[in-house]
């Protein structure tokens, strides 16, 4: 088989994130002052992407973006990460995604303020589907709606492994349909309970792969996440890794980028967990969900010898 083009392509939104680390979430009409700020590239499937390269994978996002300073500071931010741009389309007259995030400093929580921006979302005739042929994944979580299901149909035509993100607090009714669609399923404890019924990850796994899926894993912060496949229905548990946490904001897109890019390396499942766990410690060390994302090298130092806490 050739070597196809992409390990990984993102069909997701993009956004700008504004973050600001405070001693507590606010309260009516109180005006807080932050002890640190950072601006840069957020979103779930394309922190996932930026995670993905800076772990060595050949990745590029397809999104529409308005034409606007936030898009501008979007396509930059993909650029130093390593991920391809080629595929964004810029919409003129129309504004990019911002997202307003308030860190709580000490336990990492969150509160986040978005707004979507005016830009149109992808409609199908707008995928490049002859360019998802050359990728071994397609990382996707339910944005852009029609084109987002057309183009997980396409891709599993053409040999194109999918994966889903059901990330927390982010269950539709229309994204049941992607579990299906999907070859790689991770989705956050309370996705996984919402579409299978089952709150006990032991059981909501098996569920989950009977709804199509080879590989089902749910994630859950601290505790861990869960695995399952075909072939070991009773699946393993991978624990998190202790680290002082500034923000968790793009944790489970790191994992979610490094997993895949394990994958496409011919790694088991039981290491690409391993990976995907510390890459997401690894960046809960720093304050939004780009700054910390670590090369693979980083990860498999941080096996070698984590920290102690």
């Amino acid at each position: 088989m050739p070597e196809k083009a992409y390990d990984v392509l993102g069909l997701g939104v993009s956004t700008i994130d504004l973050l600001m680390r405070v001693d507590h979430l606010p309260a009516e009409e109180e005006i807080l002052r932050a002890d640190g700020f950072s601006a840069q590239g957020g979103g779930p499937v394309a922190t996932a992407m930026a995670a993905a390269a800076r772990a060595g994978g050949r990745v590029a996002m397809i999104d529409a973006l308005g034409d606007d300073w936030r898009g501008d500071a979007i396509v930059e931010g993909y650029a130093l990460a390593g991920v391809a741009t080629e595929l964004l389309v810029r919409r003129t007259g129309h504004t990019s995604a911002t997202a307003v995030i308030l860190v709580k400093r000490g336990s990492g929580t969150r509160t986040i303020v978005w707004s979507p921006g005016t830009a149109p979302e992808l409609a199908p005739e707008e995928i490049p589907f002859t360019v998802i042929e050359q990728a071994a994944y397609m990382h996707v979580n339910g944005r852009h709606g029609e084109a987002c299901r057309r183009a997980c149909e396409h891709a599993r035509r053409h040999g194109v492994q999918v994966s889903f993100d059901g990330g927390a607090g982010r269950y539709r009714e229309e994204t049941r349909r992607l579990v299906p669609l999907s070859d790689v399923c991770i989705v956050a404890r309370d996705f996984a309970a919402r579409y299978t019924g089952e709150d006990d990850p032991l059981r909501a796994g098996p569920a989950l792969l009977a709804a199509g899926p080879s590989l089902a894993a749910i994630t859950d912060g601290v505790r861990g996440s869960w695995v399952f496949t075909r072939a070991s229905r009773k699946g393993f548990h991978q624990p998190s890794f202790p680290v002082e946490v500034v923000d968790t904001t793009g944790c489970g897109d790191a994992y979610h980028g490094v997993f895949l890019v394990a994958l496409c390396r011919g790694l088991p499942p039981e290491r690409a967990a391993e990976l995907a766990s510390a890459a997401a410690a690894l960046n809960a060390r720093h304050l939004g969900g780009r700054l910390g994302l670590p090369t693979m090298a980083e990860v498999e130092s941080f096996l070698a010898s984590p920290p102690a806490h």
